[in-house]
């Protein structure tokens, strides 16, 4: 399994990528194994604000739905309209193709509760 050691890390395997003053942010190669086939997507809208820790979009597999929790909180910038017609791509390309949101922190602190690589390699692997 994949992972990138320049991205950030939350326990809800979700993945964070710093950007200028932007945070772009996927699930981790881990959770869509664990989810199996993605057949749907569902993001919020640019403008919309979201909260640490609460849910804002979900994921459909074959096997069940699971939410997408937000690792840090902030204003959607801009959404990956992608996967609305190619939703494959979260397991196919987790950390590229298919990035969930890009949005602009509130709160920078919240980084720091954030996993490194290694962190989050042995919270997975327990």
């Amino acid at each position: 399994m994949s992972l990138p050691t320049d991205l950030l890390y939350s326990k809800e395997h979700e993945w964070v990528r710093r950007e200028g003053s932007d945070v772009r942010i996927g699930i981790t190669d881990f959770a869509q194994d664990e989810l199996g086939d993605i057949v749907f997507v569902e993001l919020p809208e640019v403008g919309d604000t979201i909260e640490v820790n609460e849910p804002f979009g979900s994921v459909e597999s074959v096997k069940t739905v699971s939410e997408l929790y937000a690792p840090i909180s902030g204003t959607v910038v801009e959404v990956n309209a992608d996967l609305e017609d190619n939703p494959e791509y979260v397991n196919e390309s987790p950390y590229e193709q298919a990035w969930m949101i890009v949005i602009e922190p509130s709160a920078d602190e919240e980084l720091d509760e954030l996993l490194s690589s290694e962190e989050y390699n042995a919270y997975i692997s327990e």
